[in-house]
């Protein structure tokens, strides 16, 4: 085996009797070098690339031996692979990496990058420029990994969570079109598709109207998939409103492979008897289903309390599921409770879930933002369940026109939904804080694999905008003092967007986790098994970062 695959070789005793002495001491994983006569096998294997030649070994040489234990087969069966914890993986990375799906996902990665260049570079003129990493501590997004300046007691660089600002600057500089493979760094809590340090894929255009950012955006995707799994993607791709999003699917990165959308049924049931409902209605709330076709695949017991599909709303924050079910002539049938309190709107609310005879409704009422989560949670759960999610099918979908902010309860303030360099829609730029930002995220499959917007350009508009997320001027000044310089000396109009890489990679390879496409990840508690980082640093160097050493405090922590 070596780099490009693998390759069976023979010896023959009679003829090359010290190569075959040397083939006699090999064990697994030890490093050799053949010299040899390339010839056609005997037996054939059309099964594997290399399988109708062999190599008769004429001479071997040993360049290092395995001196201690392997810690697990590097040409393991599926079964061994699926056993393998993945602590022991990351802690013994570079014989991981030996195996062949890993070895593949990283040449895929590789092909991924180039195929980004090529269009960008070859087709569209973008010009790759190089950001700073240390850079000052940003107010808003996730936590920033921060780095003490030994030269300037008391301060620190911050590791960029994004380029946003300096490709900004660059548009302002006349760059016109820029991209970047650009290493980012967040100080956040892990998951599966999340590491502290991560790589996008970022593009910023000048000139550039949003219908012409999304086109060019189309079809460096469609070059990917050309490029990596030979498919020809259809365009455009469908489009959402953040609204719509919500309104159907009860997020804002939905799956459209499948079915089950949710359906609004608040106004048919403000006024019904069944208290539930009646009641979230009249507190501000509303009510919403979703129509699962052929719902005897589901039982009772699974959406009643503590059945596995109410256990997904009660996962979600909600108290539960209301269910009914769609009987011969059009009647509902379930619990008693609700068929009765729903009696003198059921023929209006089967109409308006589109039912069949033979489905299964389910309902949760509430406020808005607890409902929509309920029912995508349940939603998504019940597609994986039924086996609803077509196998080998990309769905890609543009949701756009998202609110320029949200409130934050905690802080009592508005905050930017994306960022606060995000251009708000320009009919709705004086009545800042109602306006929709000109904002588009592209999502696979309910995945969000990237996002941007068009990006403000003036002065005065971004002030308005760091005012109304509670930034005094003085504050503004003080940490983008020279982003509004910068837009006084005749910045161009301009946006972008940027494509988690590390997430992209993943799902064209149908990987579990970003940590099977990245050469050497952290684990989910943020540390490398392999290095041993973060690791302890002398006194010595602390002093001269001017930072002193504490033990935390149990009750602040806790």
């Amino acid at each position: 085996r070596d780099h490009t695959g693998f390759c069976q070789v023979v010896s023959l005793p009679e003829e090359f009797g010290s190569a075959h002495l040397q083939i006699e001491r090999l064990r697994n994983e030890y490093v050799v070098a053949v010299t040899g006569t390339l010839r056609e096998r005997e037996n054939p294997n059309p099964r594997v690339p290399t399988g109708l030649v062999e190599v008769v070994a004429e001479q071997v040489t040993l360049l290092n031996p395995v001196s201690k234990g392997l810690p697990f087969k590097v040409t393991a069966s599926p079964e061994e692979d699926a056993s393998l914890s993945e602590d022991t993986r990351l802690k013994n990375r570079m014989l991981d990496l030996r195996r062949p799906s890993m070895s593949s996902n990283l040449r895929l990665r590789h092909r991924v990058v180039k195929s980004i260049r090529r269009f960008l570079e070859d087709q569209h003129d973008f010009l790759e420029v190089e950001t700073p990493i240390l850079a000052r501590p940003t107010p808003e997004g996730a936590r920033d990994f921060l780095v003490p300046a030994r030269l300037s007691p008391g301060a620190c660089f911050a590791l960029p969570q994004s380029p946003q600002l300096f490709k900004q600057m660059l548009m302002v500089a006349g760059m016109d079109r820029y991209y970047q493979i650009a290493r980012c760094f967040r100080d956040e809590d892990l998951r599966s598709d999340r590491q502290p340090e991560f790589t996008q894929v970022d593009l910023e255009m000048a000139f550039t109207p949003m219908e012409t950012m999304l086109e060019i955006n189309e079809e460096l995707l469609c070059r990917v998939w050309r490029d990596i799994k030979g498919v020809e993607l259809q365009r455009p791709f469908p489009r959402l409103t953040f609204k719509e999003a919500m309104d159907r699917y009860g997020c804002d990165k939905p799956d459209t492979r499948y079915g089950m959308e949710l359906v609004d049924v608040t106004d048919v049931v403000a006024a019904c008897d069944f208290g539930v409902f009646s009641k979230a209605v009249e507190e501000g709330g509303l009510v919403k289903g979703i129509r699962v076709p052929d719902g005897k695949r589901i039982s009772n017991g699974k959406v009643k309390p503590k059945g596995e599909v109410a256990n997904e709303a009660v996962a979600a924050g909600s108290r539960g599921l209301a269910f009914l079910r769609v009987g011969s002539s059009l009647q509902l049938e379930g619990p008693k409770a609700v068929v009765e309190g729903l009696g003198n709107v059921s023929g209006e609310l089967v109409e308006r879930m589109g039912g069949q005879e033979g489905d299964l409704f389910l309902f949760a009422a509430g406020e808005q933002g607890l409902v929509n989560k309920t029912l995508d949670r349940v939603r998504q759960f019940l597609a994986k369940s039924l086996e609803e999610v077509p196998e080998g099918e990309d769905a890609f979908l543009w949701v756009t026109d998202f609110p320029m902010f949200e409130w934050n309860p905690e802080e009592k303030r508005l905050e930017a939904l994306h960022h606060p360099f995000t251009a708000p829609n320009p009919d709705q730029i004086h009545d800042l804080k109602n306006a929709n930002a000109q904002a588009y995220d592209i999502v696979l499959n309910g995945v969000e694999i990237g996002g941007g917007s068009l990006r403000i350009y003036r002065s005065d508009v971004q002030s308005e905008v760091f005012a109304a997320i509670g930034l005094s001027e003085e504050e503004a000044r003080s940490k983008f003092g020279y982003l509004l310089d910068a837009f006084q000396l005749g910045a161009p109009p301009h946006g972008g967007i940027a494509y988690g890489l590390d997430r992209l990679v993943m799902m064209l390879a149908g990987a579990s986790s970003i940590r099977d496409v990245i050469a050497f990840p952290k684990t989910a508690g943020a540390t490398c098994l392999l290095t041993e980082a973060p690791g302890d640093v002398n006194d010595q160097q602390l002093k001269e970062l001017h930072i002193q050493r504490r033990a935390p405090d149990p009750k602040t922590e806790e």
